[in-house]
Formats: structure tokens, C-alpha cells, sequence
């Protein structure tokens, strides 16, 4: 009747109050709605009178339910105000925002759900404790999560990671790799452009294909960067720390139309600076440059840059003064460096993406991504790790240098449903298709021998001969894959919910002839359940498979191809969330098995392979991981985790039977403790940060050559734990910020290394840092 329809008038703002145009705006339970204004202004016409819940959607912006009463002032402006998906500024915790996925999180899982709907673990490092730690690389960052390790740096050049007893897990930026080094060991990217991180472990094979990785069942870590929030704000900083640190820092971002569709974002850096060993120095530039288009409420579309070209002087912290065996680590005096002045790796990364998300119904969307990257590395260093005259402290000093360049496309999409309904049933499903391709070059220039040191005495770093290097026939290393995916989470009422997915992956390489080898594909189910018993409290468990075709090309002896290794993953655990979803507590335990892992075959008694593989056993993990993370009370934040590991090789005739793989630590765990200030001293806040890494075997126990000189049949090593201190200070007044930086109070010594190779790297010693920052 016309006596009961109404008009209803309102205003949408955003946080900072300015008008949101274009925002959609509907009566739920009808077809009534509109379109707001330049203004943010909307009128629903015809809208019954009597409580009516009113659905305003933004792309960027949280959808809002509120209830408006409608009739009883038919003149009243009505204001709504939508929070960025992106600047929840007063909801941002350690482990990113409070009562929504992590923005970034859906390009690694890709569905659009919350950590603690996921049947994997899940851990989260927001911006905020990247900026409290004043975390300059990965693995400052990721020592908040339990159970993640730096497994080499390889001179301090690269960051390797570990997870579960896997090295060189993938580490993916915005969900895609940018290199193809099968240790996935390159520089990622420069902390100045990093939104968060996010680290899921186990089998991402759901998600990732097949593996091309060494460590791509033990999980990913994926780097979110910066892109527009739609506000008109910028940041200037400074850093200065030990040894000549100068790190000047910027982000900007602006709204470049009136009707708010149009944004861009610049943030960069540059950084210098010197050692606490002579020679030693690194330099750094840093750009990334994003704009993003919504030219309307259902798209969005983003397109990015970013560019890295670091340098610096690779390092050997020191020597072991024995046999693998024995644990003789020499503390080499800092007022020495092993190598030469002319050792140097230069790195550049260059990434371009295009990104696309179109809501094409209310439960329904679809995503796009094109992804183009190079990484290209020109290394020159001196390596000391044969010994001279079975003399552990004569050195043959050898320096060589070699190139790569590696490109990589990637191509990803996918169609998403979220809260889909079949009958009483709700599905929130993904179904998508990606294809990849890696081209890489690497070119050996060769080695010289250029003199034997002692490391007792004093070491010159001059060369004092001309070296001439000659390139070697380039190895190139080229493949393709593509994958087939589907996932699903039935919810079946507010207590069970199951997961199922699969995925169907393909790989082609070419020899480094050119030839195209025959594809090689793959299957790879998940399923899971969750229960939850009461709000906020999930039990899970899950069943994961992933397929490693990375050697399933070569040839036995009888002319067999050895076969691709698989990987099962079994995983249990607790995810809640706390304190109104300030606090989560998340316990994990897995049982892992990788099947027929491969080795090469040598001549028996010398380190020179046939050409031909043989069989290598299994090698089985399981462990626990626990962590609690959040506000334990508003003005006090935690983070705190500790992770368990048993790794042990199975049925092997390459290793011995229940030896651990190499740099796989029982025992990690990390804490950190953040007090802000509320009377008294507002503004000022105190942190303070324990890390801890156990023993770990420094090589693998081998029953059979390498092909890297590990002894055959010489039980390694453990290289020692270590325990940091890390703390920081800091006061907001304003548009200001200022904090200093105290790491490694205890002055710490502790070691990574890859001794295959020959390279064991220090941690820095206690060393402080101050940095002023200024937002306008």
C-alpha cells in the first residue's frame, strides 16, 4: 500500500569521512537499491516502512549490514561509514586484520577465507611487527613464526628458507614465484614494499603443481606487497645503524580522480653500508610503483612494478678447524674477512603484474593475474674450503664468478563462490587455471686458484694478479607447467565443515639442447574436516599430497626412468581465536612421508657419476608447532611460538637409516612482547624478542658420494644452538615516529651454513639501529 513505502536518504563516508562514490547500496531481502553520488549520497525510493537492514558494498571496502528504521523521518541523512579493506588501521594485529582474511592471503590459498577456516597452517607477520622489529629481510621476519628457519645465505647473498625438515621452501611474491632456482634461494624483494608475510606449511602442491622445488612440500612463504589504499597519505623515514647503516625510505599514495576510481601508490628505498669484517659492504636501491583502476563498484584492477638491484661483498664468516665429525669451529676475529676486495654479487630483480577482480553476482567473482619477472645475478667470490696439506688452517683461496638469468611468466585465474547455497548446504568453492614459464641461463666463467692463507695470521684481501675468466657452454634449464584446480568448503551447519580439492598438473622441460621431453603429469587430492564444537574454537584434520617431477626423468642403470617421489602429508591440530578476536592460538601436528627419493650414481671410489640415478629410500617427518599470537590486552601484544621436529631418513641406502637431513633442527621457538604506554607516557612503547634455533646435523650422514665431497660413512656434526635478544624502543607523537633498535643484546654467536659448499655465515653480533619516520 502507498501509505507503507518510504523514501530512505543517506550518506556513505570512509574512514577519514570523505564521501564514497559509486558504493552500491541495497535493502536486503529485495531488489530496491542504489548507486551513491559524488557526494556519497543515495535515495531509496519505495522502501516499506518497519526495520530493513541496509547492504552497502564497495570494491576495497568491508561490506556493512546496518539496520535502518525506515518511516519514521522520511528527511533524515542516514551516514555510513565503510572501513578499507586495506587501512583497518585500528583492527591491524600482529597476524594482520582482525575478523577477515589477510588482504594478499587469496593469491596463495586462493579462496577468500580467514586463516582459521583453513585446513592448512596458516601463520600471518603484518606490517605492524615488520615495523616494530624493524625487520629488514625475510628471515627477520619469518623468526616469528614457529618451526621456520634460515637454512643458508649462502655468503649472506641469498635467503634460503626451512620448514619441517625442507629446504628451499618457495618463497612467492603475491603468490607467484619470480625465479626459477630450484632452491629458491634468491633475494625476494626489499622489506620497504612488503604489506605482510604469510607462511603456510605443509603440502602446497593444492595450490603451487607440481614441484619444481626442493622444499615445495614443507610449504611457501608468500610476500604480500603495497599497492593503493585510496587515501591521500605518505611516509618519509631514516634509518641509521652499526657500521655506516644509512636506509632513507618513502611511500606515497594518492587519489588521482575526483570520484575515487583511480590511485596510485611509489614506495622505495635505498640503503648502504659497511661490516662489522673489513671489505665488506652492500648497497641497495628499491622502487615499487602501483595503480590501481575500480571503474565501478564490482572491479578492480591493479597494475605493479618493482624493481631491486642490490650489491654486495658475499662472506665465509670462518672455517671448521677438523673433520666433518668434529665440531671445530674457529671464532674468527672480526678484524679479518677471508676473501678478496674484488669478491662481489650483484642481484637485479624486475616484476610487472596486472591483476583483475570483478564481482560478478554477491556470492560470486572471478580473478586474473599476469605476472612477468626477471632475476639476473652476476657473482664473483672467493671460496676457502679445501685445505692444504691436511692442514685445517691453510686455506687454498680459489675465486670464481658466474651469471644467471632467469625469466618467468605466470599466468593465473579463477573463479570463486562464497557462501554459495545447496538447499541447507553452503559451499564456498574456487575453481581456476595456471600456466608457467621458467627460462634460465647459467654460465659458469670458470675458477682460479690465487693463493693459501692461514687464518691464524694476518690475510690480505688485494689480488694481486691479473685473473681472466672463460665462459663456459651456458646451461640453460626451460619448462612449462600448467594446472588444473577445484576446491570446496561444505558447510554443513555452524559445527562440521568439510574441505575437498584436487588438482591435476603437467611439466615439459627442454634438454639443454632444445629438445622438448615428453609432459609428465600429475594428480593431487586434499580433504579435511573441521569442527567446531563452540564460536571460535576449530578442530581440523587434512590429508595432503604433493608429486615432485623434478627428477622423474632420469635414467637407473637398466634404462628406467627412477620415477617421480611423492609426498603425503597427515595434519591435525587447533586454530581459535580469543579476547574478541584479538588473540589466536593455533596447535598443529603432522606426520609427513616423502617415497623414492633419488640420488646420482657414482664410480665406485671417486666422486664422478655415471650419468645414471638409483633409488634413495624415504625420509620420514613429524612434529608439533604451537604459537599464540594477538593483543593480550589492548595495549600489550604477543607473539610466541616453539616447534618440535623429528626428521629421520627411512629404507635407505644412500643414508643411514633414522639420520636427519642436513640444517633441520630438532627444537626452534620465538618470542616477542610488545608494551604500549597509556598514562603516564603516552605514546611510548617497549619491545623485547627471544629467538631460538637447536642443534642441527651441519650435512647429511651419507652411505654413498655426493658428488658435493661429503665424507661417505662420517657421521656430521651438530652445529651449535643459538639464542638472540632482540629489543626496541619506540614514541608516536603526531605525525612522527622514532625508534631504536637493540639486536642481539647478548652478543650471541651462532652460525648458518651450507658446508657443501664451503660457506659458514655468522649472525651479526649486538648491534643497534635508530629510525625516524614522518606521515603526512
Amino acid at each position: 500500500m502507498a501509505q507503507d513505502l518510504v523514501s530512505l536518504k543517506g550518506k556513505v563516508t570512509d574512514s577519514h569521512n570523505a564521501p564514497v562514490a559509486a558504493a552500491s547500496v541495497s535493502v536486503e531481502g529485495t531488489s530496491l537499491g542504489a548507486i551513491t553520488d559524488e557526494d556519497g549520497v543515495f535515495l531509496l525510493e519505495r522502501v516499506p516502512k518497519g526495520k530493513q537492514i541496509i547492504v552497502v558494498s564497495m570494491v576495497g571496502y568491508e561490506t556493512v549490514r546496518t539496520p535502518l528504521h525506515a518511516g519514521r523521518s522520511e528527511n533524515r541523512v542516514h551516514a555510513i561509514r565503510l572501513l578499507s579493506k586495506d587501512n583497518q588501521l585500528t583492527e591491524v594485529e600482529v597476524f594482520g586484520r582482525r575478523d577477515a582474511a589477510p588482504r594478499g592471503l587469496e593469491s596463495i590459498t586462493r579462496m577468500p577465507l580467514k586463516p582459521s577456516d583453513q585446513i592448512q597452517s596458516i601463520s600471518v607477520i603484518s606490517n605492524v611487527v615488520i615495523e616494530e622489529q624493524g625487520a629488514l629481510s625475510v628471515t627477520d621476519a619469518v623468526r616469528n613464526v614457529p618451526g621456520v628457519t634460515l637454512f643458508a645465505s649462502y655468503g649472506g647473498v641469498k635467503e634460503s628458507m626451512s620448514t619441517r625438515g625442507y629446504r628451499g621452501i618457495p618463497v612467492l611474491k603475491n603468490g607467484v614465484r619470480m625465479d626459477s632456482q630450484f632452491q629458491t634461494a634468491s633475494i625476494s624483494t626489499d622489506m620497504q614494499g612488503v604489506e605482510s608475510i604469510q607462511v603456510i606449511k605443509g603440502s602446497a602442491a593444492i595450490t603451487q603443481g607440481v614441484i619444481t622445488d626442493i622444499g615445495n612440500a614443507g610449504g611457501v612463504i608468500n610476500i604480500v606487497t603495497k599497492t593503493p589504499q585510496f587515501i591521500n597519505t605518505g611516509e618519509v623515514g631514516l634509518r641509521i645503524g652499526s657500521w655506516g647503516q644509512v636506509r632513507p625510505t618513502f611511500d606515497v599514495q594518492n587519489v588521482l580522480d575526483e570520484k575515487k576510481t583511480i590511485a596510485l601508490r611509489v614506495n622505495g628505498s635505498f640503503e648502504r653500508a659497511d661490516n662489522y669484517r673489513p671489505v665488506v659492504n652492500s648497497t641497495r636501491a628499491y622502487i615499487n610503483p602501483s595503480l590501481e583502476w575500480r571503474p565501478d563498484e564490482k572491479t578492480a584492477i591493479t597494475l605493479e612494478a618493482d624493481y631491486m638491484n642490490d650489491a654486495r661483498t658475499p662472506v665465509n664468516s670462518t672455517v671448521n678447524l677438523g673433520p666433518i665429525t668434529e665440531n671445530a669451529l674457529y671464532e674468527l676475529p672480526h678484524t679479518k674477512f677471508l676473501g678478496l676486495r674484488n669478491d662481489l654479487t650483484e642481484t637485479k630483480t624486475f616484476s610487472f603484474s596486472a591483476r583483475l577482480t570483478r564481482q560478478l553476482t554477491e556470492k560470486l567473482s572471478i580473478r586474473a593475474a599476469y605476472i612477468k619477472s626477471n632475476y639476473d645475478v652476476d657473482a664473483t667470490g672467493t671460496a676457502v674450503s679445501t685445505v692444504v696439506n691436511n692442514t685445517y688452517n691453510l686455506r687454498r683461496r680459489v675465486l670464481s664468478r658466474s651469471l644467471r638469468e632467469d625469466q618467468n611468466s605466470v599466468v593465473q585465474l579463477d573463479f570463486v563462490g562464497q557462501d554459495v547455497m545447496t538447499g541447507k548446504i553452503s559451499h564456498t568453492f574456487q575453481a581456476g587455471f595456471d600456466y608457467r614459464i621458467a627460462d634460465a641461463t647459467t654460465t659458469s666463467l670458470g675458477s682460479t686458484t690465487i693463493d693459501t692463507i692461514d687464518v691464524f695470521k694476518p690475510i690480505t684481501n688485494e689480488l694481486r694478479k691479473n685473473v681472466t675468466f672463460t665462459p663456459a657452454t651456458p646451461v640453460l634449464a626451460y619448462y612449462t607447467t600448467y594446472g588444473l584446480m577445484a576446491q570446496d568448503v561444505i558447510t554443513f551447519n555452524k559445527y562440521v565443515k568439510a574441505i575437498l580439492g584436487v588438482r591435476y598438473s603437467e611439466i615439459q622441460a627442454k634438454t639443454n639442447s632444445g629438445v622438448s621431453e615428453p609432459r609428465r603429469g600429475a594428480w593431487n587430492p586434499s580433504l579435511g574436516v573441521m569442527v567446531s564444537p563452540m564460536s571460535h574454537l576449530n578442530f581440523f584434520g587434512s590429508f595432503t599430497t604433493s608429486t615432485s617431477l623434478r627428477s622423474a626423468a632420469n635414467l637407473m642403470a637398466n634404462g628406467e626412468e627412477i620415477g617421480p617421489s611423492s609426498t603425503e602429508q597427515f595434519e591435525v591440530g587447533i586454530k581459535s581465536d580469543w579476547l574478541n578476536n584479538r588473540l589466536r592460538f593455533n596447535f598443529t601436528y603432522f606426520d609427513i612421508i616423502t617415497r623414492n627419493l633419488s640420488n646420482s650414481e657414482y664410480i665406485e671410489g671417486t666422486n664422478i657419476t655415471t650419468g645414471y640415478y638409483f633409488k634413495a629410500g624415504n625420509l620420514k617427518r613429524k612434529g608439533v608447532e604451537a604459537e599464540l599470537n594477538g593483543r593480550i590486552f589492548s595495549n600489550l601484544q604477543a607473539m610466541l611460538g616453539y616447534a618440535y621436529l623429528d626428521a629421520q631418513y627411512a629404507d635407505s641406502p644412500s643414508y643411514v637409516n633414522g639420520s636427519a637431513p642436513m640444517n633441520a633442527p630438532r627444537h626452534t621457538a620465538n618470542g616477542w612482547l610488545n608494551y604500549s604506554f597509556k598514562k603516564g607516557l603516552p605514546g611510548l612503547s617497549i619491545g623485547l624478542g627471544v629467538y631460538y634455533v637447536g642443534e642441527r646435523p651441519v650435512n647429511e650422514y651419507s652411505l654413498s658420494p655426493d658428488g658435493h665431497g661429503t665424507p661417505v660413512g662420517s657421521k656430521p656434526f651438530d652445529m651449535p644452538a643459538y639464542t638472540t635478544i632482540n629489543a626496541q624502543l619506540g614514541y608516536k607523537a603526531k605525525h612522527f615516529t622514532t625508534r631504536l633498535f637493540f639486536n642481539n643484546i647478548a652478543d650471541a654467536i651462532g652460525y648458518n651454513s651450507y658446508f657443501r659448499g664451503g660457506t659458514i655465515n655468522q649472525i651479526d653480533p649486538r648491534n643497534v639501529a635508530a629510525a625516524v619516520s614522518y606521515r603526512f
